[in-house]
């Protein structure tokens, strides 16, 4: 060995030395380590002890007391401590102290290393509740240090929105509309702490991070933005950052986030979203509120088509493709989280609740949600989201598309204002006047009435060509009556329907002259039909005797329970309902007369007042609004009929009728193939006959 090799050796040598002499423990520390070598040798012995003598059954392990001292070290000294589930210990100058909550009694932890405990069961109960705790607390790997903290409350408001944010979970659990009021309190409430909960899961190779478990720590950045953000014990930082969009109900969600590449790795390309929520009553009439309650959802892409899932009874759906927005919806108001990038399909859930349920009064229905949406951990802002929760108000919901540059959201997809026709109507007709009338006239009861007035002058033409129509079947009567005496029985029916189309034909009557009208108006009829029970301008809103337009307007209610009346009539009478029977009676006993139905079938005429019976049965739970519309509407197509009856001479339709029996008249296409029919059928019959004969 050289000298410089010996010279080198003993520099090592006295580095190695000098770095062994500074950081020796102290003499404090070496008693602790002692003290906890004691303390763990204490516990074996007493456990084993306990196991010999048959008395407490149940003890921690001296790995099991480690590692909670481990935990209750870990993290932001700040937070360092277990609070999980009733379990709340801290370190104490080297000692573990703290209280376990079992809820029906309180164990101090000293008595959990205690073997002589007089209830044996009350201990094991309370050392299965810390192994619990320390287990969720292993698991949570770096997060651990937030599942310990203050559940606070941060609010954000602006003229339309109140929002509530939570500290455990970092979610938020109010949405109070401002100007809307609720049934049975002064503010329409989304949601309330408890009914909703949505949360992010994180995972890696050998755990996975549920953000609803953990304390978020709050910076208010304004008036309008806070930050919900969890600090690992790593230094890494994942947040969520709420932005209260001024004026509006929307509120913008991004997730943000620090060195979380040391915590996911770059190969999960996904986060996954569960959003539970337990839908609340708004109104008072809940049968109707809950017909129109479900889970909204639209398909990625402009064209994309809006779905949802059934609104009666329980319903679960697999969704494969990618999504823009899911949604929450009930009667007039809506929890929409809308991508901005997507959804990744996702299965949703809903459910009735149960009238045996304690909650059935307060609640309509419970949702469950779980997708997923891109994400990178290496990204400062791997996802964001705007949150609205807010009215289903047509134009409202319009407006909300400057969301969404580069596609069409489609929200006003969330108001049920029926089929492509029918939706053209309301989309392009009655939704834009009404919105108009609204803007000069207070009273919606005027605006309802204004807008039946309208309407029945628009349909004014075809009202007048039924009645016309009407008038001159009503004159051909005498005529088809003696068709009728002339080839009487079943064998001359084809005879008979030939010779009373032929006078159709040479009089210039339909049958169907009266029916077609009618039929061009039915769409508006039933466009009208949607928009009503749909149309949130008119909740809250009083006429009259109606206190809500938007429900039903009950004059009389009892509480007893009557089999089927309940189900399907309710238990009340509204009012307007009523008054639209009676009126629609009337109608129709007017409208056989017009049409001279006196030798009608007598089941018919039945079946024709049994009409309006069945319609009473079907509008008492509807909307008032939409009685007192079908009833203005009933009285003015009385008044029109009465009208026509002034304008409409009978003798000038007899010369018409005249004039027209005059003209040589070419059969028309339909005339010829049921004649052609005709011919055929009974050339049919008399072979039949034939062949009849021939057996005999």
């Amino acid at each position: 060995m050289d000298k410089k090799t010996l010279t080198g050796l003993l520099l090592m040598g006295l580095v190695i030395f000098g770095f062994t002499w500074f950081n020796r423990p102290s003499e404090a520390e070496l008693a602790e380590r002692q003290r906890i070598q004691d303390s763990i040798a204490l516990v074996e012995k007493k456990a084993h002890q306990a196991a010999v003598k048959g008395g407490v059954a149940d003890m921690l392990t001296a790995d099991e007391l480690s590692r909670l001292k481990s935990v209750l070290t870990a993290g932001d000294s700040t937070k360092a401590g277990i609070d999980k589930d009733g379990v709340k210990l801290s370190l104490k100058n080297g000692v573990i102290a703290g209280q376990i909550d079992l809820g029906d009694a309180k164990v101090d932890f000293a008595e959990v290393l205690n073997d002589s405990t007089a209830n044996a069961a009350l201990h094991n109960r309370a050392v299965a509740a810390v192994k619990q705790a320390l287990e969720t607390y292993n698991k949570s790997g770096m997060f651990a240090s937030n599942l310990s903290g203050e559940d606070k409350v941060v609010t954000l408001k602006n003229d339309s929105l109140t929002i509530e944010l939570s500290t455990k979970g970092g979610t938020i659990t109010r949405a109070s509309l401002n100007a809307y009021k609720a049934f049975n309190a002064p503010h329409v409430e989304v949601f309330t702490p408890g009914e909703n909960q949505y949360s992010f899961v994180l995972g890696n190779d050998t755990q996975t991070f549920d953000t609803k478990d953990y304390y978020f720590t709050p910076t208010q950045l304004n008036d309008s933005t806070v930050l919900m953000q969890l600090v690992l014990d790593n230094g890494a930082k994942w947040g969520l950052k709420y932005t209260l969009v001024p004026g509006s109900y929307m509120v913008r969600m991004e997730i943000v986030q620090e060195g979380m590449e040391t915590v996911v790795p770059s190969k999960y390309n996904s986060i996954e979203l569960n959003w539970n929520q337990k839908m609340a009553r708004h109104e008072e009439g809940k049968m109707f509120e809950e017909r129109n309650s479900a889970i909204y959802y639209k398909m990625l892409g402009s064209d994309g088509d809006v779905e949802n899932t059934s609104e009666s009874g329980d319903d679960d759906e697999n969704i494969k493709e990618r999504l823009k927005w899911i949604a929450t919806k009930n009667q007039f108001f809506s929890a929409v989280l809308i991508a901005d990038s997507c959804f990744n399909g996702g299965i949703l859930d809903s459910k009735e609740i149960s009238k045996d349920d304690a909650d059935y009064q307060k609640y309509l229905k419970n949702f469950s949600v779980r997708t997923s949406v891109p994400y990178a951990s290496n990204k400062a802002n791997p996802a964001s989201f705007y949150f609205y929760l807010g009215p289903n108000r047509y134009p409202t919901l319009s407006d909300y598309d400057k969301y969404s540059p580069n596609e069409d959201l489609q929200l006003t997809r969330l108001i049920p204002l029926g089929w492509t026709l029918f939706r053209w109507i309301n989309t392009y007709v009655v939704i834009p006047v009404f919105t108009w009338l609204g803007k000069y006239i207070g009273s919606y009861g005027i605006i309802i009435l204004i807008l039946t007035i309208l309407i029945k002058l628009i349909l004014s033409p075809l009202t007048y060509k039924s009645y016309l129509s009407q008038a001159k079947m009503r004159l051909l009567t005498p005529e088809i009556n003696a068709i009728n005496e002339k080839y009487p029985g079943d064998e001359n029916a084809m005879k008979r329907q030939q010779k009373t189309m032929e006078l159709y034909s040479m009089a210039g009557a339909s049958p169907f002259g009266g029916c077609l009208p009618m039929l061009l108006q039915m769409p508006i009829l039933i466009a009208m039909f949607t928009f009503f029970p749909s149309c949130i301008e008119l909740r809250g809103q009083s006429f009259l005797w109606a206190a809500d337009l938007s429900a039903p307007d009950k004059i009389f209610e009892w509480t007893a329970q009557i089999p089927l009346i309940s189900s399907y009539f309710g238990n009340h009478i509204s009012l307007f309902c009523l008054l639209m029977t009676v009126t629609n009676i009337l109608y129709t006993h007017l409208s056989m007369q017009s049409q001279n139905q006196q030798s009608a079938m007598p089941g018919m005429k039945w079946m024709m007042y049994m009409m309006p019976l069945m319609f009473l049965v079907f509008f008492n739970n509807y909307a008032s609004g939409l009685s007192y519309y079908y009833f203005i509407s009933l009285l003015i197509t009385i008044a029109q009929t009465y009208s026509c009856r002034l304008f409409v001479n009978e003798e000038k339709v007899r010369a018409k009728i005249a004039e027209n029996r005059a003209k040589p008249r070419k059969k028309s296409g339909f005339m010829a193939r049921l004649e052609e029919a005709q011919r055929m059928q009974q050339q049919a019959m008399k072979e039949q006959e034939k062949r009849n004969k021939r057996r005999r």
